[in-house]
Parts: structure tokens; sequence; C-alpha cells
């Protein structure tokens, strides 16, 4: 059941939902949610059982504001983060805190928390012991994010004043499947029985900037829309590498090598290589979708082609609309262009390259 979110009566309606330990649709600015009380083990088993997703596969939780995050997080004597130069910066003083003042955040995090949040970024903390372990995959991290999309925040306060304090909500889709950025995406993913609150189409289009901050020095386990470069001036240091830090990386939401697949097989083409592929086949072209910034044609009447943006921002808000899209065409083969090179397009290349890997 869609319902409209900008109406006061379906936040309600949703948020009385999430406290009584069912599910729910969520919009963000990055992909729809399959919503659930954190804090509900038996609500984040219904997530779970829903998507078809493995049950030590961390969820990320969303929170209403920087407020809830000592809700989540590991308490205990404040963190230090090594600056820019390799020497530490202090945690920021109890005051100037506030309410998260109890957490065990390193200051590198908050600085972080400060400039991107509510934004596309998910934080990887130490978690609480007691709290949203079915929500966490049993690991003893927690994946944090606030979104920014109005529906998200008006359904994460009404869901506050109920007692519910996070919301565990992966992608709102099967388990290593193309994300949903449309409300009528979900609904055709899960059926009429769940309630989707309608937030329009995802801003951003593809999910959140993923950093762990759990190790003394923010490490990117999976890029999105936020650069690179603006995430180092943020934290005010480098983001680092598994390699350099000598330890696994914590399991996080998203980063299974093979995810976000259609069901038609996907694969990685310069622009030289559809040209030819397409002469090739001319006429017989058939059951194939073509996604790509060059030029192209082809005399085959079969063809599904569609123009990429140039622009990363634009490309990622379309890349899931149009690999679903593929999907309802009954198309076998999905030709994608390979992204450029440069940083912008980090969160496309990412998702592509672990669509190709589902093949």
């Amino acid at each position: 059941m869609i319902l409209d979110g900008q109406q006061a009566a379906s936040i309600a309606r949703a948020a009385d939902a999430l406290a009584a330990g069912q599910l729910v649709g969520l919009p963000t600015e990055t992909v729809y949610g399959l919503a659930g009380d954190a804090d509900n083990a038996a609500a984040v088993r219904q997530i779970y059982a829903t998507k078809g997703r493995p049950a030590d596969h961390p969820l990320i939780v969303h929170v209403a504001s920087a407020a809830q995050v000592a809700h989540f997080a590991a308490a205990g004597p404040p963190q230090g983060g090594e600056g820019p130069l390799g020497g530490q910066r202090s945690m920021r003083s109890s005051a100037a805190w506030g309410q998260t003042s109890h957490a065990a955040v390193p200051a590198f995090a908050q600085r972080l928390i400060d400039a991107f949040w509510p934004g596309p970024l998910t934080l990887i903390l130490p978690r609480r012991a007691g709290v949203a372990e079915a929500a966490a995959g049993g690991q003893p991290t927690i994946g944090l994010r606030c979104p920014a999309h109005p529906v998200a925040q008006a359904l994460l306060a009404a869901c506050a004043a109920r007692g519910v304090l996070g919301l565990a909500a992966p992608s709102a889709n099967r388990f290593g499947r193309v994300s949903p950025t449309t409300a009528p995406h979900v609904a055709a993913e899960f059926g009429d029985d769940l309630l989707v609150l309608d937030g329009g189409a995802c801003a951003v289009g593809i999910e959140s900037t993923i950093v762990d901050c759990t190790r003394g020095a923010p490490v990117l386990l999976r890029p999105g829309q936020l650069a690179r470069a603006d995430i180092e001036r943020a934290a005010g240091q480098r983001l680092r590498t598994q390699a350099e830090l000598g330890a696994p990386d914590p399991k996080a939401s998203g980063t299974l090598a093979a995810h976000y697949a259609p069901r038609a097989r996907v694969r990685l083409m310069s622009a030289a290589e559809l040209r030819t592929a397409l002469q090739l086949l001319g006429a017989d072209a058939r059951h194939i979708a073509v996604w790509a910034r060059a030029p192209l044609a082809s005399p085959s009447a079969h063809l599904l082609l569609r123009r990429m943006p140039d622009d990363a921002g634009a490309a990622a808000q379309q890349l899931f609309a149009v690999l679903r899209a593929f999907d309802d065409a009954q198309a076998r083969l999905i030709w994608v262009e390979t992204p450029p090179a440069d940083a912008a397009w980090d969160g496309v290349r990412d998702r592509l390259q672990r669509a190709t890997a589902a093949g």
C-alpha cells in the first residue's frame, strides 16, 4: 500500500506501524529502505527474512539526529583521532558534544557528522552492548546514518516520539538485487501488503558513502555521492585503506563483491567495444539493452538504447531505475559504457562493478 509521504496522517500511520513491530517502505535521498525498529529483534528478523538477506550481514540504522548516536554507539572515554600530519587530535569537550558526549566517537567522526549530516553518509562506530544486536548482524560495530529526505526526517521524529530511536533500513529490494528509487519499485518488489511512504524519486539514487570510524583513522568502505576530497577535508585527514591499517574491515552493508544486480547480465564495455559489438550484430541484436554516453546506432529495431548522462550525479540518480527498466523490458544482456576514471564517478563505478560480478 503506497501512502503519500507528504501527509501528516501517512507519517503517523507509518510510525504507529513501526512502533508495533511492522515494516515500512521508507524514502531517503539515496534509495528507498525497508525499515523496522532497530531495537526490536523480531522486526529486524522480519527485515532479513523479507529481503532474503543473511542474518550476519549488518543493516544501517537511520537516526533522526546526531543526538541519537549515544543510544547506539558504545559508551566509554573519548577517542582521539589522527590529524592530517600524523599527530593526535583530542576529543571535543563534553559540553561541545551536547547529547552525544557519552559516546566513544573519534573527533574526526564528529567532524564528518557536523559536515554531512543529515545526508548520504554512514559511519561505522563501536556498538553499545545490548543495543541493536540483530540489526548489527551480531557485529561489535554499527552503521549509523541521519538521512536528509524530509519524509524520512518526519517519520524518524514521529518514531522517536513513540520511543523508537532508530530504524534499521537496508534497501527495499530482494537481497543482492537492484535497489529501489521510487515507491512503485518497492511495491513491485514486495507487493501491496507492505506500507510504503511515497517521497518521490530519490535525489541521489545510489546508497550512502560508508566510512569506518573504529580504527583510529577514517577508512572508506563504500563510495557514494560524497567526493573523497570533501570527506578528507571535513575529517581533517586522508582516508585510509585496509592494507595500511593491517586489519580486516568490519562487515558493512552493501560491500559484497556481487551486489545491485538486475536479472539480466551486466557487462561494462568501452565506447569502441560497444560500437564494434553493435556493428557485428547488426539487425540481429535482440534482448540487448545499452546505456552509454557515446553516440551509438544500430539497425536493429529490437535494441534498447538509452543515453547515459555525462554528469556523474545525474547518472547515479538514474542508474538503478535504468537497470530496472531494462529488466522490465525483458533484456537478457545489459551493456553499459564504462564510467570515466575520475573520482566523481566512483559511486556509479562501484555499483556497476558489483552488478557485473553478480552475473
